[in-house]
């Protein structure tokens, strides 16, 4: 039973998948788009044995893949030091927060042939624009977070002794890692949009600039594999996250009232 009511799940969440790969493969078959523009889904897995087999697939990603996770590692480090330190310190939520208020909201992808001027081209580049993107969320869901812990919880804590970093490390960092996987099924999919995005602008190799190069060649194909595969990228990392979140928040899974 619970086997069939996983196949029955599972059917349902793809179904709007295959029906727009059908609906693509007709049109694409029809004659009504040219394969300049639109080239058969079915001819796409050969394009992307070919890629794969020229080496031009599986070294891309893992760039691609290491920049975007370096730089959200770094932002999540940053953004819970900063956001929990200011619901704690009042010096540091005076100095944080203009700066916060201004930045949350620029366009970060605006700042990059600042980041090009100071680092050049290569890795940190786009580690430390993914960084810039993804730490402002960060700070503001974990000082609310920590700011929504129970006083009462903290003054328990104080009263039996603890330090200022117990506190930190037993009361405030368990209360927010929910929000901590919240945010970061946010920014997953952000840090993977800039750091395409700045590859396919200033090159560097991984995908955006393969994708890129693809494109000035006219290589519709390599396009579009280069394209679905970011797609089913985003895909895998976010029920990956979920499925995470299950697993390591079972008792906060479990104290969630009802939908």
């Amino acid at each position: 039973m619970r086997a069939s009511r996983r196949v029955v799940r599972a059917v349902l969440y793809f179904y709007p998948l295959v029906l727009l790969a059908l609906v693509w493969e007709g049109i694409a078959r029809s004659g009504l788009v040219r394969p300049l523009f639109l080239p058969p889904l079915s001819a796409l897995p050969a394009t992307a044995a070919h890629l794969y087999h020229e080496g031009a697939l599986v070294a891309p990603l893992l760039v691609s893949l290491y920049r975007a996770f370096a730089g959200l590692a770094l932002a999540l480090v940053i953004g819970s030091v900063v956001g929990i330190g200011m619901s704690r310190n009042r010096a540091l939520r005076w100095f944080a927060e203009p700066l916060v208020a201004v930045a949350f909201p620029a366009p970060k992808l605006a700042f990059l042939p600042v980041f090009v001027l100071w680092f050049g081209l290569g890795h940190l580049t786009k580690i430390l624009l993914v960084a810039f993107s993804c730490v402002f969320p960060v700070i503001i869901a974990l000082y609310n977070a920590s700011n929504a812990v129970s006083p009462v919880l903290i003054w328990s804590a104080q009263s039996m002794g603890s330090s200022e970093l117990n506190v930190l490390r037993r009361v405030l960092l368990p209360a927010c890692v929910p929000t901590l996987f919240s945010v970061l099924r946010v920014n997953l999919p952000v840090a993977l949009i800039i750091t395409f995005t700045a590859e396919m602008i200033v090159g560097g190799k991984g995908l955006g600039d393969d994708l890129t190069y693809a494109q000035r060649m006219f290589d519709t194909p390599s396009v579009y594999v280069y394209i679905l595969i970011m797609l089913a990228l985003g895909l895998l990392v976010d029920n990956l996250i979920l499925w995470t979140r299950r697993r390591a928040l079972r008792w906060h899974e479990e104290d969630e009232p009802a939908a």
